[in-house]
């Protein structure tokens, strides 16, 4: 499940944005402003950053400049109803990674939102899916299976399972889980990480021997069983 911020000042428009891509499995925070969109930027960790280019209080170009010069990488889709050359190629030394103008059809930015995040590790562009051993991540069926047999899991399971996959080996604290698979108005704690890592371990056939998601002591968690 990725999670994408979207910076839009039109309300209509940005929740039929947000609506189009939860109906795709997408967690989507919602801000109006640029100064709004570079404290989010400050405070959470996301998948896709859709940025419109003309914003209250700081332009969608200088919110995207200033994310890349502090060191920011998330990929960036730029919205904008300027459809010159010149207009793009600002945006494009800004930072932005795509465009797409106004108005466009919500399929269409669905189907560029998955392009620009199908670009994880162990991912599959052929089949859409991401695999670990013996564990298979469908994204298109939305749906995992362990030695060929599905494993049922809760959204936010699967939402836990798919961040994982998609960073093998890396330590995250549950702070961080938190911020990268939770909405930023969510108010989980870490009991609740540990009580959703207690549950996966479960469901994937997981050992205290032989862990799937390995407890880092006084650090965090990770993902352990190699992609491939």
């Amino acid at each position: 499940m990725a999670k994408i911020l979207v910076v839009e000042d039109h309300k209509e428009l940005s929740d039929l944005i947000r609506d189009s891509l939860t109906a795709n499995e997408c967690l989507v925070d919602c801000v109006a402003t640029g100064p709004e969109a570079l404290n989010q930027l400050r405070l959470f960790e996301y998948d896709l950053l859709i940025l419109d280019l003309n914003l209250p209080g700081v332009s969608g170009i200088d919110v995207c400049r200033t994310f890349r010069q502090h060191g920011g990488s998330t990929p960036v889709l730029m919205l904008t109803g300027n459809r010159t050359i010149d207009d793009k190629e600002i945006g494009f030394e800004a930072g932005a990674d795509d465009y797409l103008c106004k108005p466009f059809h919500f399929r269409e930015l669905v189907l560029r939102v998955k392009a620009m995040i199908r670009r994880g590790p162990g991912q599959s562009a052929q089949n859409n899916t991401l695999v670990a051993g013996d564990i298979c991540l469908h994204l298109n069926e939305h749906r995992v299976t362990k030695n060929d047999v599905e494993v049922s899991l809760l959204p936010k399971e699967y939402a836990l399972l798919e961040f994982f996959l998609r960073h093998p080996g890396q330590v995250f604290s549950a702070e961080a889980l938190i911020q990268r698979v939770w909405s930023s108005t969510s108010d989980s704690s870490p009991e609740t990480i540990r009580s959703y890592i207690t549950r996966l371990r479960s469901k994937l056939g997981s050992s205290e021997d032989d862990p799937i998601i390995a407890t880092v002591h006084g650090v965090g968690y990770k993902f352990v069983t190699s992609l491939r």
